[in-house]
């Protein structure tokens, strides 16, 4: 993985370098800086495909200019059917010669994870890749456009720094903001799937993918699909490891792998004094059964306490997920033992079905054809409950849209209890209309499509890829997900709800698919999560003391309200909802107070 920075317009070359320099984690193998009048175009490289320092970039072809960020997996095959005059070995030039040879709709033909940003004369393109998996973010201000891989980059480029309050309502809705909002009034970030064109002042957006346009039939199986993404995934000379919990995804994974001949070296969370929350035995049973060497990484209080503020700073806006920390330090423990790739599990859930929650959302969607409802209606409209399963009812007696993401947190309802601006109900459905209009114009009827569609845009996209990408390149360490390769996940989506339901429970079709490759132990156990004792370290550090040290300052939240919230969480009750409040409170004291 890499860092893209660049501006197109007026710059101060110290200013330039001093920005690019906030992104020197993402590469640490060498920078590469062009700089010429009015543009400032340049690369930090971690070094995966071709060491050797001729691939180093930026990377220039005649009057093309490329700072590329990711893996293009088919880049051999490729490299076969294009007339270029090759230089490299690289992936990146093979991305310059499909551009040379089919313009912007090259991005059909790359299989990969990416983001770039490719000068074509007066015209600059930024790519982000189909699912997003790599992140692109930019400013456009009035004498110049700034892009980069990280808000921290173009951050000095703001005249001042405000707080986007859409941002702020979608985080509080659905774990991140929704594309295109960031935190920062001014910064911008590309949505998956989506390029963008600037020439001569002008900003174009276009998207180039969508699961909803997929074709319905698939020459190789589901089990097939899972071999070649795992191996394309695994054709590196870099030293791969694998992360273990409990569960079947990253056990597949492994598993797969091992059949291919690769035997990964995993890693497992452990939290000391909380062992109730890691799933360490479970994994060590999965390591056995494979034949794996599995290093556990137990973290404690300590740690917690040394290395929150770190996360947080690193992740440039909130993010409400508390297993970022845990993840950046086990992350750390896998880049100090020599690794540069790691191979995680994203995307099995939304493409499988594997959250309990869709189930009860899909028995719950039924209510919907019941003829006499207006008494269930008054009844739910004037009985007020902060739990989630009345706010479900009520959608559904409503007559609105019951599924919003796995992700949301606060409701509608909630956040005008909480915030001191009037929050009207199905406000956020401002940030799921287009997603939405578009699902209902491809064809798709059925619940359970919506719900790997919008999961996977943005629970997946704006929600784990942002955590993924942002504690592993903390530590220069690039992460793969196979789940998202995305021939096999438009195989699975276009796949009918009866076949991905099966006989019921979660993960049917995978469970089916492992059966060759695990035990009945493996592939029975209870879903845990990637759980972890954040609020009781939040408690217990008095940290949890900065929400309401920021709302004095603030006046964001009514008092009343943001002490129920508090309250509840030391009753172990609406402990993410109150994890967010302190991000949020955070990055507010960071970056405005």
């Amino acid at each position: 993985m890499c860092g893209v920075f660049g501006i197109i317009g007026d710059y101060t070359p110290q200013k330039a370098r001093a920005a690019l320099a906030k992104l020197s984690h993402r590469g640490a193998d060498h920078c590469g800086i062009v700089e010429e009048e009015k543009l400032f175009f340049a690369h930090q490289r971690l070094s995966i495909t071709d060491n050797h320092p001729r691939s180093h970039q930026p990377l220039r072809h005649k009057n093309l200019l490329l700072s590329f960020n990711g893996e293009i997996y088919n880049h051999k095959i490729l490299r076969q059917g294009l007339d270029f005059p090759w230089q490299t070995q690289s992936d990146a030039e093979v991305v310059l010669a499909a551009y040379s040879t089919w313009g912007i709709a090259c991005l059909s033909r790359l299989d990969g994870m990416f983001a770039f940003a490719l000068l074509d004369g007066d015209k600059l393109y930024l790519v982000r890749d189909r699912f997003g998996k790599k992140p692109m973010f930019y400013h456009h201000g009035n004498d110049c456009f700034v892009f980069g891989s990280e808000i921290k980059a173009i951050k000095p480029f703001l005249n001042s720094i405000s707080m986007n309050n859409d941002a702020m309502r979608g985080y509080l809705s659905f774990l991140a903001p929704t594309p295109p909002h960031t935190f920062f009034e001014g910064i911008e970030k590309l949505e998956s799937s989506q390029w963008l064109c600037f020439e001569h002042g002008v900003i174009t957006k276009k998207h180039y993918f969508s699961l909803l346009d997929t074709p319905k039939t698939y020459s190789n199986t589901l089990e097939e699909l899972l071999h070649q993404s795992i191996q394309k995934r695994l054709d590196t000379n870099a030293s791969a490891a694998g992360l273990l919990s409990g569960g079947i995804d990253s056990a597949m994974i492994c598993a797969v792998a091992r059949q291919q001949g690769k035997k990964l070296p995993t890693y497992t969370l452990g939290y000391d004094e909380y062992s109730g929350y890691d799933e360490r035995s479970n994994a060590k049973a999965t390591a056995d059964f494979l034949g794996l060497d599995n290093t556990e990484v137990v973290i404690s209080r300590s740690d917690f306490d040394t290395h929150l503020d770190t996360v947080l700073d690193q992740m440039d806006e909130p993010l409400n997920d508390p297993a970022a920390l845990p993840l950046y330090l086990l992350m750390k423990r896998i880049a100090q033992d020599g690794h540069k790739v790691v191979l995680s599990g994203e995307g099995s859930d939304e493409l499988f079905l594997g959250y309990r929650q869709y189930f009860e959302y899909l028995d719950i969607e039924k209510a919907a054809s019941l003829h006499h409802k207006n008494w269930l209606k008054k009844y739910f409209h004037s009985h007020f409950s902060m739990n989630r399963e009345w706010e479900w009812y009520k959608r559904i007696f409503d007559e609105t849209l019951l599924f919003r993401t796995s992700g949301e947190k606060f409701t509608d309802l909630q956040q005008n209890l909480l915030l001191r601006q009037n929050v009207r109900d199905n406000e956020s459905l401002k940030f799921l209309q287009r997603y939405r209009a578009e699902f209902e114009s491809s064809g798709y009827v059925s619940p359970s499509h919506w719900y790997s569609f919008i999961d996977l845009k943005l629970f997946v996209g704006e929600h784990f890829l942002t955590k993924l990408d942002r504690v592993s390149m903390s530590h220069t360490l690039e992460a793969r997900a196979p789940f998202l390769d995305h021939t096999l996940a438009q195989a699975i989506f276009t796949m009918s709800e009866n076949e991905k339901l099966g006989s019921g429970g979660t993960k049917f079709l995978l469970k089916s698919l492992g059966a060759n490759y695990l035990n009945g132990e493996i592939l029975t156990r209870k879903k845990k999560g990637f759980a972890n004792p954040y609020m009781e370290w939040l408690i217990a550090s008095d940290r949890i003391g900065l929400i309401r040290e920021v709302n004095a300052t603030t006046g964001l939240f009514h008092s009343a309200e943001l002490e129920k919230y508090i309250s509840m969480a030391h009753q172990g009750k609406f402990k993410q909802h109150t994890w967010g409040l302190y991000v949020l409170s955070h990055w507010i004291k960071r970056e405005l107070l």
